[in-house]
């Protein structure tokens, strides 16, 4: 089965100033949001997720504590959907970054705390993962880290999709801002997709141990990575054969 991804991204754009529920606008908004904010600890289920999508309310359980900080950042991850869209096509720039982190975790307990130096790069050091730790660089060396990720990046003459694996473990290595550096990061990867015409695809919570077993494992074996990232693929693209109305081709 092959996609044109340039009428999923036309699908996306025209939606997203429709706002209409059912369609493939609505699924990747409540499904990105749910899956990466899950990936990263939020407590919120899905059907709240897209309660607070739909209506920005929902009705928990009557026992059940919700953070406020799950909440805005579902939100949040909505805002920045949409912001990713709007600048689908422009080059990724460390601006570009700053500011999609920046709409994540704007109004959240973490922009009141000048060690996430939410609007700017990190200035405490961090890690990945508690057990088999990933090291991240420096904060002395996240800018210029980051320059050199996007030097390289922009002498590629076609970006494959291994190329945008590429860049997404290399950014998170390098774990550039205080909190949030795995959302901002699969954001990135669903944009470079959709504007280098590759299917895009969503990290599902159900896949997390298989992407953070890739991230440790990607210098040895970039195999674990590459097969998630497909397996996505293949999972969302049936998700737009399902909702729009597309020509298939076999390849």
């Amino acid at each position: 089965m092959c996609m044109d991804v340039k009428k999923i991204k036309h699908e996306l754009l025209e939606q997203k100033e429709l706002k209409f529920k059912g369609n493939i606008y609505h699924f990747s908004q409540v499904n990105f949001s749910y899956n990466s904010n899950k990936i990263e600890g939020s407590r919120l289920t899905e059907d709240q997720t897209e309660a607070i999508f739909d209506t920005s309310s929902f009705i928990p359980k009557s026992d059940e504590v919700i953070k406020l900080d799950d909440l805005i950042e579902a939100k949040n991850h909505f805002k920045l959907f949409d912001y990713m869209l709007d600048n689908v096509d422009k080059p990724l720039s460390k601006e570009m970054m700053i500011e999609m982190n920046k709409i994540l975790k704007r109004n959240t307990s973490d922009e009141d705390d000048p060690r996430y130096n939410v609007g700017g790069f990190k200035v405490v050091p961090n890690i990945i993962g508690l057990v088999n730790v990933i090291k991240t660089s420096e904060p002395k060396d996240v800018e210029n880290d980051i320059d050199e990720l996007l030097t390289e990046y922009f002498k590629l003459d076609k970006v494959k999709l291994e190329d945008i694996i590429d860049f997404h473990v290399r950014f998170e290595r390098i774990h550039p801002f205080g909190d949030g550096n795995g959302r901002v990061g699969r954001m990135i990867m669903f944009k470079e997709c959709l504007k280098n015409n590759i299917m895009p695809f969503i990290i599902l919570d159900q896949d997390r141990s298989y992407y953070m077993r890739g991230l440790k494992e990607y210098d040895n074996d970039k195999k674990y990575f590459i097969d998630t990232c497909l397996h996505s693929q293949d999972i969302y693209e049936d998700v737009c054969a399902q909702l729009l109305d597309f020509e298939m081709k076999e390849d």
